[in-house]
């Protein structure tokens, strides 16, 4: 027994140092793995009604296609125009903080920051222009590197092939995953990888629903009430919101503070807090109950600290794979917590009473 669990402990060391090496080129795959797991159910649901896999398989395709179309058609332009204009208005917003703000505090409490905010203020400006330098000089190196351009090309051009394949055989991929599995770990596997399953779906396609819902709202709502950056604010918000109230903290400071400084009236920032105010409401009557209840069992600590950690160590790559794998590790932990609390190193009595029992 414990020879087999030396040799799985080395398989698993192995694994992970083959993915560590291969770390550049695994986004692709990971990239449509997510989309496979997500598309699946829909795929399943289409073949419940009748259709082949085949060709439940290509509708779920095309209907992923054309969600991604439309976003990078219809908002990544809108998106990269007003953070083209957020980063141009910087200077101008530092300065209204340097005339406005900065006078306030020293009247209040006394204290003098205006050569300290001179100096955050000339480092913030002149990191944003060799962000700008940075980037550009980075576009021109890919641009005539070759192999950088085509490889990047060919990640991209490799996400849909890989998804279509791995959603047409999603379900043999798993029974043959279970079919390979020692018979005596089977049955406790299948049930973590259930749990798991649950934990998954709740987080993955409930979450990325919420987030998606909220960023819709917030954008809307912004952009009618005539904020500027409205868009990028409220998805931005959305996006934020994958930790519990983190979305509306940060977009209601962020929304508050542009349109104070936009028109400096006191309805504008009763709009904005009534705009998040209904984003919350939606959220906690209708999103919540109805997309994740009670199954995530995530602390909103974790997820920070999982998706810093997974950034960390894997770069993009382990962004993506940061929360499915955080879910997994706490059910894991959650099984050998409850393991613990049954052995005789939690409870020794226990143990000693039950093997003197009859």
């Amino acid at each position: 027994m414990r020879r087999q669990g030396w040799i799985v402990a080395i398989l698993a060391a192995i694994g992970l140092w083959f993915f560590i090496s291969i770390e550049p080129v695994l986004m692709p795959f990971f990239v449509s793995m997510v989309l496979a797991y997500l598309g699946d159910p829909l795929a399943d649901r289409l073949e419940e009604r009748g259709l082949s896999r085949r060709l439940a398989v290509s509708v779920v395709f095309l209907l992923l296609i054309l969600v991604i179309s439309l976003s990078l058609v219809l908002v990544i332009p809108v998106l990269g125009r007003q953070l083209g204009q957020f980063i141009e208005s910087i200077p101008a917003i530092l300065g209204w903080v340097q005339s406005t703000v900065v006078p306030h505090v020293r009247s209040a409490t006394g204290l003098d920051l205006s050569t300290d905010f001179d100096q955050m203020r000339q480092t913030l400006v002149d990191n944003w222009k060799e962000t700008g330098t940075l980037a550009a000089t980075l576009l021109a190196k890919v641009s005539k590197s070759g192999m950088a351009l085509v490889a990047m090309i060919g990640n991209l051009a490799l996400i849909p092939v890989v998804t279509f394949y791995l959603l047409l055989d999603w379900d043999d991929l798993v029974a043959k995953v279970r079919s390979v599995l020692p018979r005596r770990w089977e049955p406790t596997v299948a049930r973590l990888a259930a749990e798991c399953d649950e934990v998954l779906s709740s987080f993955l396609r409930g979450q990325l629903i919420v987030m998606l819902c909220l960023g819709v709202i917030y954008a809307i709502g912004l952009t009618l009430l005539g904020v500027r950056f409205g868009l990028l604010i409220g998805l931005l918000s959305g996006l934020a919101s994958i930790v519990p109230y983190l979305g509306v903290i940060v977009g209601i400071s962020v929304a508050g503070l542009v349109a104070f400084f936009q028109s400096g009236e006191l309805w504008m920032l009763v709009g904005v807090a009534a705009v998040f105010g209904f984003g919350q409401f939606v959220e906690s009557i209708v999103l919540q109950p109805k997309l994740l209840g009670d199954k995530i069992g995530l602390h909103p600590v974790a997820v920070i600290f999982a998706v810093l950690a997974g950034g960390q160590l894997f770069g993009f790559t382990g962004v993506l794979l940061a929360l499915p794998v955080a879910a997994m590790v706490m059910v894991v932990l959650r099984y050998l917590h409850d393991r613990y609390k049954n052995s005789s190193l939690y409870d020794a009595e226990r143990s000693v009473s039950d093997e003197e029992s009859p």
